[in-house]
């Protein structure tokens, strides 16, 4: 099973929203899959992250299961991304040097 397959493979039609990145019968890790298909041709447009997709697994347990891809948790091949300066959040004062000082 090529998990960039463009047709969707049967046993996704029993597939249940998993709310934790994990199977939600025997808890156990996407990794641990026998056959995994994501469907990249109806990608969510979000916000901050772009497009997330659903992640199709179908789990040693028999049961099939999906995911958002933006739930996954982070890897350890992925690097993360930096995090602002705590300066680029703060809203009270956007343009400290137009106006001068009093």
């Amino acid at each position: 099973m090529d998990a960039f397959a463009p047709t969707p493979p049967d046993w996704i039609e029993s597939a249940v929203h998993a709310w934790e990145f994990c199977c939600p019968t025997c808890r156990g890790a996407a990794t641990e899959a026998l056959q995994v298909w994501i469907n990249r041709r109806s990608p969510v447009f979000t916000d901050r992250q772009g497009r997330k997709w659903q992640e199709f697994y179908h789990c040693q347990c028999g049961t099939a299961w999906w995911a958002w891809s933006s739930d996954r948790p982070p890897s350890e091949f992925t690097p993360a991304e930096p995090t602002p300066p705590e300066s680029f959040w703060r809203l009270d004062d956007p343009f400290p040097d137009v106006y001068g000082s009093d």
